[in-house]
């Protein structure tokens, strides 16, 4: 068990990791902080915290556990806030969805204390971000990845798998390299596409009478272009070589397809969505996650 839990993001991530850590038993007390004093104040009025912290800093001091829940692009000045309060014995965690970024801004922020950080990213989320919609179940049969470095120390990396197994998660480890690259194919590259969509249909002069015609698998497919678009600017510019390098694929593709319908080449069509329509029929969420 920790003693305290310093919650850097009270956000929808961090806040209901801690909930899920209090219900676990897993720590005595959460002080937590977040860059708006309201947010911090309401998860206060939550649970979610027990303490209000001022500052990041002061959300570290005398914890054994630190969760940085912020968005990607503001990884870095949080290790430097933090950075002076950093102890040898701490365990710190991030929920980032791009890795590489976030691995180079704690090398360089916390230079010879880098080895306390363990880099996760929790395969869950909703579309409704903020405290208020804090869920404890929300960690629960999710997978989580872990992308520890040469420098991470193993008894960091150790209690980092029993937080998450703590919290019914399941563990994939991997590089920063080889989760930058997954995720730019099956998460970030869908988001993309999405958001693309959305755009395309909505800017034409019909676009809203279009939408009205809309039905269930326009909503499936487009569920996930109503996440928040501050988070989604971020993910996708931290990791852009890779989901660039994806979205080159995934063009080369679309236009496979095309060149089939103009030409009506009908067998050619049917065997690219054959072969589409049997990988999916094959595939199978190891666990079900919104991301």
């Amino acid at each position: 068990m920790f003693e305290q839990l310093g919650l850097i993001g009270c956000g929808l991530m961090g806040s209901s990791f801690a909930l899920a850590l209090k219900r676990a038993g897993l720590v005595k007390r959460v002080v937590g902080y977040s860059k708006s004093p309201s947010t911090t104040e309401r998860a206060r009025q939550m649970g979610v915290i027990d303490i209000e912290a001022p500052s990041a800093l002061l959300a570290v001091s005398g914890a054994d556990i630190v969760l940085i829940a912020v968005p990607v692009s503001a990884t870095e000045s949080t290790f430097k806030a933090i950075k002076h309060l950093v102890n040898p014995n701490v365990l710190i965690m991030d929920v980032g969805s791009t890795k590489r970024d976030v691995v180079d801004a704690a090398r360089r922020a916390l230079r010879e204390n880098v080895g306390v950080f363990v880099p996760s990213h929790p395969i869950t989320g909703k579309e409704l971000s903020g405290v208020e919609h804090a869920d404890v179940d929300l960690y629960v049969g999710k997978q989580v990845i872990l992308t520890p470095i040469e420098r991470t120390k193993p008894e960091q990396l150790q209690q980092a798998i029993k937080v998450w197994s703590g919290l019914g998660c399941k563990l994939v480890t991997m590089t920063p390299e080889q989760h930058d690259a997954a995720f730019a194919a099956v998460s970030h590259l869908p988001h993309l596409i999405a958001f693309a969509l959305m755009n395309a249909i909505s800017g034409q002069p019909q676009g809203k009478d279009y939408l009205t015609l809309a039905g269930p698998g326009f909503r499936d497919f487009t569920r996930i272009a109503a996440s928040d678009p501050k988070v989604w600017r971020d993910i996708m510019l931290a990791n852009r070589e890779e989901l660039l390098a994806q979205s080159k694929i995934f063009q080369r593709n679309l236009q496979a397809l095309e060149v089939m319908i103009d030409s009506g080449n009908a067998e050619a069509l049917e065997g690219l969505v054959t072969q589409a329509s049997v990988t999916r029929a094959h595939w199978t969420m190891h666990t079900k996650h919104n991301k």
